[in-house]
């Protein structure tokens, strides 16, 4: 795949890029490394300073980040540099609260004395994805850099300029040359990164295969990794729900990113009582819903990513339709135009073994399923291969307890939207990956846990 970017509105080739070769790979990793043994040992209201003063940059030149994005994975504007805004927030959470989660932790024991001490491990690869082109990469860079690793970024291959722009940003802010950076590489030259003895460990957000086949290379070479793979999310609505706000945030759960995120909602499990209530609102929710040029302020859905993707995503819903499901609306790509714009499409009466019923959509494709109560509601919910995020509405407490209790995700989300917060741990179980991001557990990720004990 080429290392460029191509305009998803247009299909405008806008800029391309060589890929590194394996000698200056090699001198990245050289450089990195030679970094970390001084980054690890500057104080940490030095790194926080550096930190700030990237939120900083970010803030002030927002339009500009922002734009950037939708140039090249084509999120709606307003989106884009809400989501700057975002990694500002993060680098300012980080920098204010890294030395409190780093803190040496006291234990009793029968020693003199004895404490946990967390120190950084060292060289860490980043293997992000293109939907979140700059909240994925500065959700891994603000706590690793907090704790004193170093990073080595390798973007998707279609945001090559929001991947520089990222290094831009923290060396502007003060982080020494080799702290952090951006190597413009292809997929079949990650295998040769990890390997290398000083990258001590990997994260990765994306595909189940991708995944599969970075931890099988960091397996073999025995270092730590941290997945966040796919999802296909639970949407639940029991008829004590408040159905007016569920509505609303169904709309905004599935569309968020042109949706394609791994936590958009994208299965919509609506008690029968009210399923047709629910359907029609919704239908008629996505009747109002603009599809256009994303640079524009009124556009509600941008085009998605690529080509590929667009092609995917309509060869799985003309198959779910030929396997028996129904189109409430939508269904098919903007053919009268030239990008990679998709209809909003609503999928529904979905039969049992069709492709609908476990695999991920990754475009703006909802696909409902009626329940006669919360006990098969639930089972849905927790058939399938991934259990990253779930969100449920209800007003009554003991449903809300069950919900809490039996969905099989990495997070639970009541009478709200599933979110990434900065304050909490983010990941998933089964097939959407494990280990965490953000929160104090994500910053202990990439640290080494040292028991200390001292007669």
């Amino acid at each position: 795949m080429a290392i460029a970017t191509i305009n998803p509105v247009t299909g405008e080739v806008v800029k391309t890029f060589e890929a590194l070769t394996g000698a200056e790979i090699k001198h990245k990793i050289d450089l990195a490394q030679s970094q970390f043994l001084q980054f690890r040992s500057i104080p940490m209201g030095q790194r926080a300073e550096w930190l700030s003063k990237a939120a900083n940059i970010l803030e002030q030149e927002r339009d500009r980040f922002g734009q950037l994005m939708t140039l090249e994975m084509g999120k709606p504007l307003k989106a884009a540099i809400a989501e700057v805004n975002k990694c500002a927030a993060v680098c300012r959470f980080y920098a204010k609260n890294a030395a409190a989660f780093l803190a040496d932790v006291p234990i009793q024991t029968d020693a003199s004395i004895s404490f946990v001490r967390y120190q950084p491990l060292g060289v860490i690869l980043a293997v992000m994805p293109w939907n979140f082109p700059f909240w994925q990469v500065f959700r891994f860079a603000a706590p690793a850099l907090m704790a004193g690793n170093v990073g080595l970024l390798k973007h998707a291959s279609n945001v090559p300029q929001s991947a520089l722009a990222i290094e831009e940003v923290l060396t502007r802010a003060g982080f020494p040359t080799g702290a952090f950076q951006t190597l413009l590489v292809g997929a079949d030259q990650v295998a040769a990164i990890v390997e290398d003895d000083r990258v001590k460990a990997a994260t990765l957000t994306g595909s189940e295969p991708a995944g599969a086949s970075l931890a099988a290379i960091a397996g073999k070479h025995l270092k730590k990794v941290v997945l966040e793979l796919g999802g296909s999310d639970p949407f639940i609505v029991m008829p004590s729900a408040d159905l007016d706000q569920a509505v609303k945030t169904a709309v905004t759960a599935r569309m968020i990113n042109n949706g394609q995120s791994c936590i958009a909602a994208k299965r919509f499990i609506v008690a029968e009582a009210i399923a047709d209530q629910f359907i029609d609102r919704l239908v008629e929710q996505y009747k109002a819903l603009k599809v256009g040029d994303p640079m524009l302020p009124d556009t509600d859905i941008g085009p998605l990513a690529t080509p590929g993707i667009l092609k995917d995503l309509d060869q799985q819903v003309q198959t779910s339709i030929q396997q028996g499901a129904k189109v409430l609306i939508g269904g098919e790509s903007l053919r009268d135009q030239p990008g990679n714009f998709y209809l909003p499409t609503i999928l529904a009466e979905i039969p049992k073994g069709c492709l609908a019923e476990y695999d991920e959509f990754f475009g703006p494709v909802a696909l409902v399923f009626r329940e006669p109560d919360l006990e098969s509601a639930i089972a849905r919910a927790n058939d399938s291969p991934f259990g990253l995020g779930a969100s449920a509405w209800t007003q009554d407490p003991t449903e809300r307890d069950r919900l809490i209790e039996e969905i099989e995700s990495g997070s639970v989300f009541i009478n709200g939207m599933v979110k990434s917060d900065m304050k909490l741990p983010f990941g998933g179980i089964k097939r959407s990956g494990f280990g965490r991001e953000l929160g104090r557990e994500g910053i202990l990720e990439f640290v080494n846990i040292k028991t200390v004990w001292a007669k």
